[in-house]
């Protein structure tokens, strides 16, 4: 009598005749038309994100055209002043002097220069109608070299873009826009979406048409 032995045949083939996870095929065009039917929570989401994202390079750029230590100090002070855009009658006016100070600082500094001394090292100014005047007053210039230095009409018109782009940034700053309009109408938030960007691309425009040989504080410094 035989006996007859079938060996089982492996777990592995089983699976591959019953899959737990089937292959299935995309129809073509199915993806396009999953990607194209998008809810609009979906598409407010994405207008949103564009927005915020096109907001922080408007206003990178925009901060490229003032001091840089003017800048860094209105980002860091706003959002405490303004507590976040939820700000009192006292935060509002304490939030007024920090834009006040700080577009102040750009006009200000506006007129500043610097220049290397005979040791390589810099040394700051205020431009004036005679020339330099040195702050620390460590050392002078020749009346020659600070004819060079002289206050000019491109001065009082860089000055001018300079506290446009400031407002033009502070506008850009959701805080500060909460602050003094928690609740604005349409036509008012149309004007402040409008409105800065306008300042940004109008003045971006006569920084490159009109630029200035100045390197005053806050800016890129005076080369060797």
């Amino acid at each position: 009598m035989e006996i007859k032995i079938e060996k089982a045949e492996p777990e592995y083939l089983d699976e591959q005749r019953h899959p737990l996870l089937k292959d299935t095929t995309v129809p073509a065009g199915s993806e396009s038309e999953q990607n194209s039917k998008t809810t609009p929570d979906n598409e407010q989401k994405t207008l949103i994100q564009k927005a915020i994202s096109q907001t922080f390079k408007s206003t990178a750029h925009l901060a490229n055209l003032l001091p840089t230590g003017t800048v860094l100090a209105f980002q860091l002070l706003a959002p405490i002043l303004t507590n976040q855009g939820q700000c009192d009658i006292v935060g509002r006016y304490m939030t007024s002097s920090l834009v006040a100070l700080c577009g102040f600082s750009c006009l200000l500094l506006s007129f500043t220069d610097s220049f290397r001394d005979g040791n390589g090292d810099v040394r700051y100014g205020i431009a004036t109608f005679r020339g330099l005047w040195v702050i620390d007053g460590s050392c002078t210039i020749s009346p020659e070299m600070a004819a060079g230095y002289r206050i000019k009409f491109i001065d009082f018109m860089h000055a001018f873009m300079s506290i446009l782009v400031f407002a033009a940034v502070a506008l850009f700053d959701q805080n500060v826009v909460d602050c003094f309009y928690p609740a604005p109408s349409d036509e008012t938030k149309e004007l402040l979406t409008v409105l800065p960007v306008e300042i940004g691309v109008i003045c971006s425009m006569l920084f490159v048409v009109f630029p200035t040989k100045r390197h005053g504080i806050g800016f890129p410094l005076s080369p060797l």
